[in-house]
């Protein structure tokens, strides 16, 4: 089997736990969890290529994935994350560069979006939860290793005089760092743009004390102090976290799935695909009856509590669309069920939001929505009869590019409504940092207001098209029509066209980090992986490790 075949687009789940590990070390003493770097090289999620030097794949990040899961809810006293290798003189060498040149475009862009989305996370819970996290460098340092390391509070590295952090990838691939390494150079850490581009078009990086003159590292530590310094520094910021020392955690039981040939279910979300149509259709299900909202049962629930186990469900079933289902380019939003469950489940959300565990939840909640945000799909809510756009369902329509809600004047107690709840202004920021009723009416005080007066409210279809909730209200008689044909037009439309004006259009307030990493340097790094300086046959990417050196068009572009 050629190395091209062995990386042929297969299946991937998402779904492990910590007995499934082969790539990390998870060990606990008291505040302080140790997240340990040692990936196996064999250990690969497709063949083809030898995950040498601490790189890694997409499997390595499913599991770094699961363990921060783990970290957040099963072991709340935990305060600081710290991570580090388990190798000797090697930190992490970032993605592995032979994977990355079998791979295709789709698997490429697919992974940088999750790795992307995995250290967004680790801010996301120090911003949030008071989960703070440091990187202690104790080797080699290099792209996405280094862009690791970025994502933490604080990067420690080892003064040895040969472990150095280090952006190689323009000079040595002919790409970008794509997990947001430049952006945190410059938002986050606030290196100097000379010295910025400096660092990053050099293959050997920098180390020691002018790593942290060039604020690209927090400090440098000899090797005999190295450990016992940065247990010091982890319990100090410890200290000031306010996540509960004697809390019991929440275990995280396996999701469960039932798959079939177009499509699968879980408890609280169905996805079902027309492949014929090139949609897939998910179906948010409220719970039956009104979750429990006293902290003491929602505890005792854990993982089966209705808010956690949807955010859950639908993140699998995100992950698992983006990455095994290509082809499938629209994304049909729905809902079914009873609003007043949902309504009674975002009240004890907002009852109990300073509860380390209610917490957690809607941290949940809030990044697997932001998932849905950045998502390569077209996205159409449709509001029908029986549908449940109550509170945080209705996030689902605000995260649409398109939302139709059908008018039924003949039958009012069939018409679908939408109910607001305090939930939807500001629980659950989008990457812009604001929530997404603030992102459609461009932060207008008027328009926010009079959607605000009706929390609570059954709002109609005619009503909600004039408060601008929804996209468009055909009532039942236009509807089979118009809904055909805006499906039907966007199926005719180009993918790659369609992908860029919708990542234009969603994110049209307050430029963050996250925006910047996801709107600029992902769109550059999506088109550079297309160039023949990176992926043609002489091309950087393609040639490393052969033996021959890169040949480059030298026209710019």
């Amino acid at each position: 089997m050629s190395a091209e075949a062995a990386v042929a687009p297969q299946r991937v789940d998402y779904r492990t736990d910590p007995s499934q590990y082969r790539h990390w070390k998870l060990t606990f003493e008291g505040a302080v969890a140790t997240l340990g770097i040692d990936i196996a090289e064999d250990g690969g999620i497709r063949g083809g290529y030898k995950l040498k030097l601490n790189s890694y794949d997409l499997g390595v990040d499913i599991e770094l994935h699961d363990a921060l899961q783990r970290i957040r809810f099963e072991h709340p006293e935990v305060r600081t994350v710290v991570l580090t290798s388990l190798k000797d003189r090697v930190f992490c060498s970032g993605a592995n560069i032979f994977m990355l040149g079998l791979s295709t475009h789709a698997w490429k862009v697919n992974f940088c979006k999750f790795t992307n989305e995995t250290r967004n996370g680790m801010e996301d819970s120090s911003h949030h939860s008071g989960l703070k996290f440091i990187a202690a460098v104790n080797g080699s340092c290099a792209g996405g290793g280094y862009e690791l390391a970025l994502a933490c509070d604080e990067i420690m590295l080892v003064d040895d005089r040969s472990s150095s952090v280090a952006l190689p990838e323009v000079p040595l691939l002919g790409v970008l760092p794509g997990t947001g390494g430049l952006t945190r150079l410059t938002d986050k850490r606030k290196v100097r743009h000379d010295r910025a581009d400096i660092f990053c078009t050099v293959v050997e990086g920098v180390r020691g004390e002018r790593a942290k003159a060039w604020r690209l590292v927090d400090d440098v530590v000899k090797p005999n102090q190295f450990n016992l310094a940065v247990q010091a520094r982890a319990l100090e910021l410890a200290a000031a976290s306010d996540r509960p020392a004697g809390a019991k955690g929440i275990a995280l039981t396996p999701i469960e799935r039932v798959e079939h040939a177009n499509g699968w279910n879980y408890a609280c979300v169905d996805v079902t695909i027309d492949r014929a149509k090139r949609t897939a259709t998910f179906t948010a299900k409220a719970p039956a009856t009104a979750p429990v909202s006293d902290i003491e049962s929602i505890v005792a629930a854990g993982a089966s509590w209705w808010p956690l186990q949807f955010a859950r469900e639908l993140d699998d079933a995100i992950l698992s669309m983006r990455t095994n289902e290509l082809d499938i380019g629209t994304w049909i939003l729905k809902t079914e069920g009873d609003a007043r469950t949902v309504l009674a489940a975002d009240a004890a959300l907002l009852a109990h939001r300073d509860h380390w565990f209610v917490r957690e939840t809607i941290g949940m909640l809030r990044r697997t929505l932001a998932r849905i945000d950045v998502s390569s799909r077209s996205l159409f809510a449709l509001i029908e009869p029986g549908s449940c756009f109550a509170g945080t369902f209705a996030e689902l329509a605000f995260a649409a590019d398109r939302s139709y809600m059908a008018a039924l004047p003949a039958n009012e107690e069939e018409e679908p409504s939408i109910t607001l709840s305090e939930a939807n202004f500001g629980l659950y920021q989008m990457v812009t940092h604001q929530s997404r009723l603030a992102r459609r009416f461009y932060e207008d005080a008027e328009s926010i207001a009079a959607v605000r007066a009706k929390i609570g409210e059954a709002v109609k279809a005619v009503e909600a098209e004039r408060l601008g909730l929804v996209t468009a209200s055909p009532d039942d008689i236009d509807w089979p029509d118009e809904i055909r044909l805006a499906l039907e037009e966007r199926a005719a439309m180009s993918p790659d066209a369609l992908t860029g004006l919708e990542a234009n259009l969603r994110f049209n307030g307050p430029e963050t980090m996250e925006t910047r990493i996801f709107g600029r340097l992902s769109a550059w790094q999506n088109w550079i992986f297309n160039r023949p300086n990176a992926v043609g046959e002489k091309g950087a990417l393609k040639v490393y490790g052969k033996g021959s050196k890169a040949q480059f068009d030298v026209a710019r572009v």
